[in-house]
């Protein structure tokens, strides 16, 4: 990620972040919608689950521009969703869910510019996080 994306994203989320409750209920209903088998690992009462997602995406956000001190929290993570039943094809499912939940959220704020650097961010860190879950080999599919 080049210094641009980094500042696009960390920008962009300054704007959803008034909205996170909001921005969570949206990027939970599209995930379920387009991976209904998805919802068996998440609990019925969604309301902590919510606020996990947007403090852990607050904390990477803001640790884009340091990714070395996120790096360990994100690999333990990515091992405990394993335990979860969360599997390598999930992530590409994930991240579109938060991709379009993000277009939703900033309307005319989404840019081809912001979704090319969120684009860029998932992928560094779900690549990570993958390799550290299920091996480098996984990653690399």
């Amino acid at each position: 990620m080049t210094p641009s994306q980094i500042a696009l994203v960390q920008e962009s989320f300054a704007k959803v972040a008034p909205i996170s409750d909001q921005a969570a209920v949206i990027f939970y209903n599209r995930l379920f919608e387009v991976a209904p088998q998805v919802r068996a690992m998440f609990p019925e009462d969604l309301t902590e689950q919510r606020k996990k997602l947007m403090a852990t995406l607050a904390v990477v956000v803001n640790g884009l521009s340091n990714l070395p001190a996120i790096l360990p929290a994100a690999s333990a993570l990515a091992k405990r969703h394993v335990g979860y039943g969360a599997k390598p094809e999930h992530y590409p499912v994930v991240g579109s869910a938060l991709l379009w939940t993000l277009e939703k959220g900033l309307g005319a704020a989404w840019t081809p510019d912001v979704a090319d650097a969120w684009t860029a961010a998932y992928g560094t860190l779900s690549g990570f996080m993958i390799a550290e879950a299920y091996g480098k080999a996984q990653a690399a599919e």
